[in-house]
């Protein structure tokens, strides 16, 4: 049947490409868009308007209509920089309301396995970022994988050099949990991590 429409073949091949849709998925998002023309119309204008739209703040490099990006013209402290490897990580600390400094997306992790280096990320530009400022202190908020590692020590290496105060997010047992159903690497972290009482 797919061969004979050409363009519901492409709709499904497209949708096949985003993370987490298979063939069978794509398909049924497909039949689900045909259903309703007003959905696929308003799709469709939604897509084009993030196309048109949507860049990265010059100065943070998080996902924005305007340039500067809210966050970075707001009144926030620019004495701390958090660092976080994609702008769903910026939104996230965003959302706990805890943190009221300035940000910088580096757009990725150091990934020799992927051919991700250094120069493949924001980092020289977070580097000048702290040596044309007044930044006391830079967190690093990458993630807790192999790759978030690997590029949080290779930060802070980088940053120690420049005299700046290098920090970490704390990791550890997550709150309402049993520690025995947590795995030993986490307890691990949280035993090395613990502070004064």
């Amino acid at each position: 049947m797919l061969q004979q429409a050409p363009s519901l073949t492409r709709l499904v091949g497209e949708l096949k490409k985003l993370p987490g849709i298979g063939e069978r998925t794509a398909l049924r998002l497909a039949f689900h868009l045909l259903k309703s023309p007003q959905n696929l119309g308003c799709l469709a204008e939604a897509l084009l308007q993030v196309k048109e739209n949507i860049r990265n703040c010059s100065t943070c490099f998080t996902l924005t209509e305007h340039d500067p990006c809210p966050i970075c013209s707001g009144n926030r402290d620019l004495s701390v920089i958090c660092v976080v490897e994609t702008s769903q990580d910026l939104m996230a600390l965003e959302r706990s309301n805890s943190y009221h400094g300035c940000y910088h997306v580096l757009q990725g992790a150091i990934s020799p396995l992927h051919g991700i280096n250094p120069d493949d990320l924001r980092i020289r530009e977070l580097l000048e970022r702290v040596t044309g400022g007044n930044v006391e202190e830079v967190i690093v908020a990458t993630n807790f994988t192999v790759e978030g590692e690997t590029t949080a020590l290779y930060l802070s290496r980088q940053l120690k050099t420049l005299g700046i105060r290098v920090t970490r997010l704390a990791h550890g047992i997550p709150l309402g949990s049993d520690i025995e159903f947590v795995d030993s690497a986490t307890v691990q972290w949280a035993m090395k991590g613990r502070n004064e009482f």
